[in-house]
């Protein structure tokens, strides 16, 4: 079947899917953010999106709501609309390619492959041998920028890791043994929304001690991250905010390895670069991304080794503090882009490309 629609009206429909597929962002991970729409004489019939980690994926959502809405008779003259290549395996669900060929729905236009082992071009295949037209690669740098956390872990086997801390006019990120609030009121919630994003947040062994901090997502809803903290010696007191038994915490260490109730003691050793220990742990763990909140050290180890995909730098600009802790120097980096909000001004660094390639 050739449905006649043109490229700009497949861009417009991918657009829908993009927009619904944002909406599981927080709640999926390790599954990627998806969106699908089935759409009939140029009508959307059905919506969906993966909403939660090991339910129903977009397309089962989509053609369900298509069902809902007694639409059921029109899929044999339909064409779905999926940012990311249907899977083909079986999983925590079953393959969302089976579906879309049960119902006899004759075009599958996709806007990204899917780069995880057990999909990987065979949800493609498996659609073509059943005879339904497969358009892909529409919108595709979008849909990859969608998923840049799932796309990195997948084909660079490492975690997406985002560097984040606020730092005074005059370049301090703290003083000594005193903490130092620098970022306002709506920073600070951009900050939890910024976790509710993430798998995972990682601090050093100061940061813990100093601050105290939670970790958690208390001024976004969403999930809050699993908490990883750098104690070596194990000798942060059990009663900091970090071990609260609310949620994982991962306690990277040189001691011991293992799990105690919501702990779990990653050993490392000293003589080998701890930030790549980090970044291998993840993997183990299946996590695909994490936010990295401090201290100076941990977050200028991650710049020097050059292992880092986003940073984004909150800047007071009318706080200074005078003596006190530098801020991290960033290296190998290009401003992508800016954001005011009230005297904090945030700035979002990338890799600077011709250094990294």
């Amino acid at each position: 079947m050739n449905s006649g629609v043109s490229i700009q009206t497949h861009q417009d429909f991918m657009h829908r899917c993009l927009q619904l597929a944002r909406q599981g962002a927080g709640y999926v991970a390790p599954n990627p953010m998806v969106g699908a729409v089935l759409v009939h004489q140029g009508k959307i019939i059905g919506e969906g999106y993966h909403q939660v980690y090991g339910k129903a994926h977009a397309e089962v959502n989509c053609i369900e709501q298509a069902i809902a809405n007694g639409h059921a008779g029109k899929f044999p003259e339909s064409v779905m609309y999926v940012t990311l290549e249907p899977c083909a395996h079986f999983g925590k669900t079953p393959p969302c390619a089976d579906l879309i060929i049960h119902h006899r729905i004759p075009e599958v236009v996709i806007g990204s492959r899917d780069p995880f082992k057990q999909v990987d071009g065979k949800g493609i295949e498996k659609l073509q041998k059943a005879g339904i037209k497969v358009t892909t690669g529409v919108l595709e740098k979008e849909c990859l920028e969608l998923n840049k956390r799932f796309f990195t872990f997948h084909t660079l086997h490492r975690p997406y890791v985002i560097l984040k801390w606020a730092q005074t006019a005059d370049a301090r990120i703290g003083t000594i043994n005193r903490r130092l609030l620098i970022s306002n009121e709506y920073s600070n919630r951009l900050v939890h929304k910024w976790r509710s994003e993430e798998q995972a947040i990682l601090i050093g062994t100061n940061t813990a001690l100093a601050d105290n901090p939670e970790l958690t997502t208390r001024l976004w809803p969403g999930q809050s991250p699993i908490r990883l903290v750098i104690d070596m010696e194990l000798k942060l007191p059990a009663s900091l905010k970090i071990f609260a038994p609310e949620g994982r915490v991962i306690v990277f260490n040189t001691r011991k390895q293992g799990k105690e109730n919501n702990i779990d003691y990653y050993q490392v050793t000293e003589d080998t670069s701890i930030v790549h220990q980090i970044l291998n742990a993840l993997r183990h763990f299946n996590i695909q991304s994490v936010l990295v909140e401090g201290g100076a050290q941990l977050l200028q180890s991650f710049i020097d080794e050059d292992a880092w995909d986003e940073i984004r730098r909150i800047e007071n600009l009318q706080l200074t503090a005078g003596h006190g802790l530098p801020a991290p120097i960033i290296r190998h980096a290009s401003l992508a882009s800016k954001l005011e909000l009230g005297h904090d001004s945030i700035q979002f660094f990338e890799p600077d490309k011709s250094i990294r390639n």
